[in-house]
Formats: C-alpha cells, structure tokens, sequence
C-alpha cells in the first residue's frame, strides 16, 4: 500500500489522516478476514516503536542523521514479523512506503500521525 506523507505545494494532503488512513486500515484489517496475520498487538508495537523514534528526535533533532538507521530498520522488523506470521504483506508495504519518505524530523513526525490515525482507524475497523 502506497502512502503519500509528504507535502505538495507547501501543504500536507488534507486527508492524510483521514480517509488515507482509514483506506489503509481497512485493507490491512480486511487482510485479517482471509487470514490469521496483522495482529493487533504487532501493529500496537511498531506504533510505539515509531513514537520513540519522534520523541528521540524531536528532543534532539540534530541527531536526526544518526537516528536514521534506526527507524529505517523498522522495515527488516516488518520483514521478521510476516516471517512469523504476525503480519502480512500489506502492513509490510504500509511501513516500507512510510519509511522510504522519512527524510527529516518533520516527516519522521507525518509518519507518526499518520500512523496515529491508522491505528485508531484499525481499531474501528477490526475491534477485537
């Protein structure tokens, strides 16, 4: 799943986290109907993993190049999640296509909110 976090124009696309998110959740929620992957626990993880990551440079933004490696290797994290089935190829691509665009602290910080919304979206859309 493709996903746009960066701005157009100088501006965030409006619906970001709105109907982008909840498209996302949707998909990888109704993934789960079919089979017994994206574990709602697992997705809670790299959520939190993710706001670690935002608070660590948002405190110190100048560590931003030093942190990269770090929140880029959330994607071979997926990659050992749907290894053990706790995640599938969807939510795989949702984190590749999210982290790709993480360039600066500012789009470190998108991501973030966009997962945000993907998360309470999920929620609503595969509650147990």
């Amino acid at each position: 799943m493709e996903i746009k976090i960066g701005k157009t124009d100088g501006k965030l696309d409006p619906e970001l986290f709105n109907s982008v998110a909840h498209q996302a959740a949707r998909r990888i929620a109704g993934d789960d109907l079919r089979k017994n992957d994206n574990k709602p626990t697992q997705l809670r993880k790299f959520y939190d993993e993710i706001v670690l990551w935002d608070s660590k440079v948002s405190l110190h933004p100048e560590k931003f190049d030093e942190y990269l490696p770090f929140i880029r290797m959330l994607n071979a994290k997926a990659a050992y999640a749907k290894g053990r089935k706790l995640v599938d190829d969807n939510f795989v691509n949702l984190m590749h296509s999210g982290l790709a665009q993480v360039v600066c602290p500012e789009t470190l910080h998108t991501f973030k909110l966009f997962m945000e919304a993907f998360m309470g979206f999920y929620k609503q859309e595969r509650p147990n």
